[in-house]
């Protein structure tokens, strides 16, 4: 970060998300606050919202879980970088899982309303005029899955940590969207949620180094909106805040309640074996809260269970 000039600084909380302008060669930052939280994030061509973020094409050209040197590419027939990561402290990410809904905590758990990233993408883009039809799937920061011996997705514990952070150079002018995830009842933010710090940086001329040429690399497939056969479009592509927006994100604000639990003696010592691994939390309560959810995953949560509990657990 030495030599980058702080241009905006915005910590989001539980339950929110904002959307904010990033030019070409500015830096976006995202950071961990208390550690072990996933960011949902997307983008848009600040100037054209019909071009925005492609999981596919990330997914194609960088694997499941991108990290430094990786691009996030703009769907077809743009199909070009929008933003490259730079930084990666944690290099724990995934393309792979589409963007939490309303609808699957209602299928797997029965919890309406319940936080979800498709609102709260919804709701922070909504500032610059957007519908809940223009969220598209995200880049799961932090987020860290695979695939097993069967071939089927597993989300797996958060290993960010407090301090962790990704660097995003902007390839063109973007409006970025990133957004606190809301799954706490699945593993994905290790059943907890936490604020996280975005920070917006005029770009360095070593970061400028990265920037890719303004001319397509491949101009014969990729094409802008004067190459359709179609161009016009019946709506607005330039994207321009609404001056009367204000936030109204749902389920906001989250209340957090604290249940004491009585143990046993044997019980207790259980619980300090796993803080003792460096697995399950730092504390008897992290533990205790991951000893729950893995249990009520296995035995209550209906449909697909993407979960897999560390090796120390078996």
């Amino acid at each position: 970060m030495s030599g980058r000039t702080l241009l905006t600084e915005h910590r989001m909380e539980p339950g929110t998300g904002i959307a904010l302008p990033v030019m070409r060669g500015q830096v976006l930052r995202i950071s961990q606050v208390v550690g072990g939280q996933c960011a949902d994030f997307n983008a848009f061509n600040l100037h054209d919202y019909k071009e925005h973020f492609h999981t596919g094409r990330t997914r194609h050209m960088h694997g499941m879980n991108p990290t430094t040197g990786a691009h996030l590419w703009s769907a077809p027939p743009r199909d070009r970088p929008m933003l490259t990561i730079l930084a990666d402290t944690c290099g724990s990410n995934d393309v792979m899982y589409p963007r939490c809904s309303a609808m699957l905590f209602d299928m797997h758990f029965g919890l309406s309303p319940h936080t979800n990233c498709h609102d709260i993408q919804a709701e922070a883009q909504r500032a610059y005029a957007l519908t809940p039809d223009d969220v598209h799937d995200s880049f799961n920061f932090w987020m860290n899955t695979g695939i097993d011996g069967d071939g089927n997705p597993f989300i797996a514990p958060n290993r960010s940590r407090e301090g962790d952070f990704v660097d995003l150079l902007a390839q063109i002018d973007v409006l970025a969207v990133p957004n606190v995830c809301g799954a706490d009842v699945m593993q994905t933010s290790n059943f907890a949620l936490k604020p996280l710090l975005v920070q917006v940086f005029e770009g360095t001329e070593e970061d400028h180094t990265h920037l890719e040429p303004n001319e397509p690399r491949f101009p014969r497939t990729q094409r802008s909106v004067s190459d359709f056969r179609q161009p016009v479009i019946k709506a607005d592509r330039a994207l321009v805040p609404d001056p009367g927006y204000a936030p109204e994100f749902t389920n906001v604000p989250l209340l957090t309640q604290r249940v004491p639990v009585t143990l046993d003696a044997a019980q207790a010592a259980a619980l300090d074996d796993m803080v003792a691994t460096g697995l399950f939390g730092t504390d008897r309560a992290e533990a205790l809260r991951f000893a729950f959810f893995a249990w009520y995953i296995q035995t209550h949560m209906q449909g697909p269970r993407h979960f897999r509990a560390p090796a120390a657990a078996t």
